[in-house]
């Protein structure tokens, strides 16, 4: 109880203390949304020159150019959509930070190419983990206008559907050029999808 008494006694205080610091959680919570979003845009993504061989490839593909005008960039693909998710992959990508900067590894087109399966198969075997939500979170099946698609694509979607397939153990190296070496599935085996 004197603990209670004594802020009783000292309101003022204890008062100018809640205050400051509900302006400093507000100020928190501010800085990180705005860090976060100035984090996911294309012109971040691409300012090293190491994600500019990635960029370049990326340029004139179905994701860059299409149709319907509606265009993913790097953060729809490699970056969770929901709060929890999305801050922790922005702390792992801080590695990133030192593969490029601290220790360079990946800093000529050279030391890039010879990483390229590694890094790829890393970002298929988080696809394959999450069902491909990366991609469902665009492409979704219940809206797909199955007459629209070409007999061969129709019959591929059933049958994935019927196997439970996720997107990424069929469509890998869209947006850039495709490693050698195994498939997702070949890698990781057959993701059972949860749709």
């Amino acid at each position: 109880m004197s603990i209670l008494k004594t802020l009783r006694n000292h309101w003022k205080l204890t008062l100018t203390g809640l205050v400051a610091l509900f302006v400093f959680s507000v100020g928190v919570g501010i800085s990180g949304a705005y860090v976060l979003a100035a984090t996911s845009t294309e012109e971040f993504c691409v300012s090293c020159h190491e994600m500019s061989y990635n960029f370049a490839e990326y340029k004139g593909t179905i994701h860059d150019k299409n149709r319907t005008g509606v265009r993913a960039i790097c953060t729809d693909c490699h970056v969770p959509h929901t709060p929890g998710p999305l801050v922790l992959a922005k702390i792992k990508a801080s590695k990133d930070m030192y593969y490029t900067y601290i220790s360079p590894s990946i800093d000529t087109k050279e030391k890039f190419e010879a990483k390229r399966a590694v890094m790829a198969q890393r970002v298929w075997k988080e696809m394959m983990e999450s069902d491909s939500h990366q991609c469902r979170s665009c492409h979704r099946a219940d809206k797909m206008d199955v007459d629209a698609q070409s007999g061969v694509a129709q019959k591929k979607h059933a049958k994935a559907k019927a196997e439970g397939t996720t997107c990424i153990e069929c469509h890998y190296g869209i947006a850039h050029t495709e490693p050698s070496g195994p498939a997702p599935s070949e890698l990781f085996g057959k993701k059972v999808a949860v749709n």
